[in-house]
Formats: structure tokens, C-alpha cells, sequence
């Protein structure tokens, strides 16, 4: 499906570490959710800071009444009804989904720039599914730190980084779950691609990993919720 380019907000709150992660499920739920531990030596996986640089809210360029989404417009984005592009990226409905796990493609921004070397989206999903929704807060074996507790637009939502990598691919993944509406929502910041000293001769990437970072939590602060 074609995309077309959007017309940048403040970044995620994040609170405090409390080890809890069995009973995160029930805490979201209930609202009463605080911050969940990060495993040792790994600090520096939290999601980048960005300050707020817009004076009026920015119009919606997307809405879904399903799961109660909309998306403000964020400069140097387009977005997409799907996650297929022309270039090699992740499948699935939500980042780690497996083969048993049911969703659908709810939306995408995707960075402006982004190409085989490196690709920086922020992918939105979903699923009614029964057996999603009860593990939608399960942090993915991938992840590097237990789930901490952000708000999404004044929602709350579980957190995890994540990072994997082949010989000469990678991916990085800050990952956002909620249920809404009886719906595991999954909101995926990924940066991914291929070493570009594998080319010949090396590729110039069009970004790097902490630039794009930055630029996914300013597509984040552009989701809102339409009760």
C-alpha cells in the first residue's frame, strides 16, 4: 500500500524501577503499575529522552475507533497501512510475534531516509485474539532488562528494549504493550538493517541507531487515545 508524507511532540514518561514483573499484568490492568527493575549492567537500554518542541497539537493524519488510536502528523515520516516495504524488514504483527500468534496491521510511520542499510519505523498492531491478550504484557525472550511501566498519551503501557542480530543484520526494538478494549495493542519502535561494511564498496547508512532512536520517540509522542 502507497504512503504519503505527514506534516514533534513530548517523549514517553517513564517512572521509577520496581521489581514486579509477575504481577505486571494485574498492576496495568488496575492502573496502579510502577516501573519494573532492569536486569544488571543493562541502564542504558531506556529509551532516549526528547523534549517537547511543539506549541499546539498537531492534527490527526490517522485514526482507528477498533483499539481507540489516533496519530498526530510528525515531520520526516510517512505513513503506512502495512509493514511491508521494499526493502528487508521484520514480519509479523507485532515485533517477536510467533507463529502462533494472531494480529493485524494497524499502522506505521516510517523515517524518511530509511532503506536496506537501516530502517526506522514506529509499527502499530493488534489482536483480539484470546491467547495474545493474555500475553500481551510478556515481555519476548529478546528483550535485555525486565518491562519497565511508560505512559503512551496518558496510557499506561509495559516497556522493553530489545536487540537481536545475525552475522551481518540487526534490529533493535523498544516495545510498548497496553490492552485496550479488550485488544493487546503493540506499539514497536524498530531501528534494523545491514552492517554497512558489508557492501562493496561500504554503504553510507542514512542515519545511525541513536539519531533514529531519538526520532521514533518523537512519532511515539504523537499517539493519542480517543475514549
Amino acid at each position: 500500500m502507497g504512503a504519503y508524507q505527514v506534516p514533534e511532540t513530548a517523549a514517553v514518561s517513564a517512572s521509577p524501577p520496581l521489581p514486579c514483573r509477575l504481577v505486571l499484568p494485574m498492576l496495568l490492568a488496575a492502573g496502579l503499575l510502577s516501573a519494573c527493575g532492569a536486569r544488571p549492567g543493562n541502564a542504558g537500554t531506556a529509551p532516549p529522552a526528547v523534549a517537547s518542541t511543539l506549541g499546539a497539537v498537531a492534527p490527526d493524519v490517522f485514526r482507528d475507533k477498533a483499539i481507540g488510536l489516533s496519530l498526530g502528523a510528525v515531520p520526516g515520516f510517512r505513513l503506512y497501512r502495512d509493514f511491508h516495504r521494499s526493502y528487508r524488514v521484520p514480519e509479523g504483527w507485532k515485533a517477536f510475534a510467533g507463529p502462533d500468534s494472531h494480529g493485524r496491521e494497524v499502522a506505521a510511520l516510517v523515517l524518511d531516509g530509511s532503506d536496506e542499510v537501516a530502517a526506522a519505523e514506529m509499527r502499530i498492531g493488534a489482536s483480539d485474539a484470546v491467547e495474545d491478550v493474555a500475553r500481551c504484557l510478556d515481555a519476548p525472550d529478546e528483550a535485555v532488562a525486565d518491562p519497565d511501566q511508560v505512559e503512551v498519551g496518558g496510557v499506561a503501557f509495559a516497556h522493553f528494549h530489545a536487540e537481536d542480530a545475525a552475522m551481518s543484520h540487526y534490529l533493535q526494538v523498544d516495545g510498548y504493550r497496553s490492552i485496550r478494549n479488550g485488544r493487546c495493542v503493540a506499539i514497536d519502535l524498530m531501528v534494523s538493517g545491514t552492517r554497512p561494511e558489508v557492501y562493496d564498496p561500504p554503504r553510507t547508512p542514512p542515519f545511525t541507531v541513536p539519531a533514529a532512536r531519538v526520532r521514533l520517540q518523537q512519532a511515539l509522542a504523537a499517539v493519542r487515545w480517543n475514549d
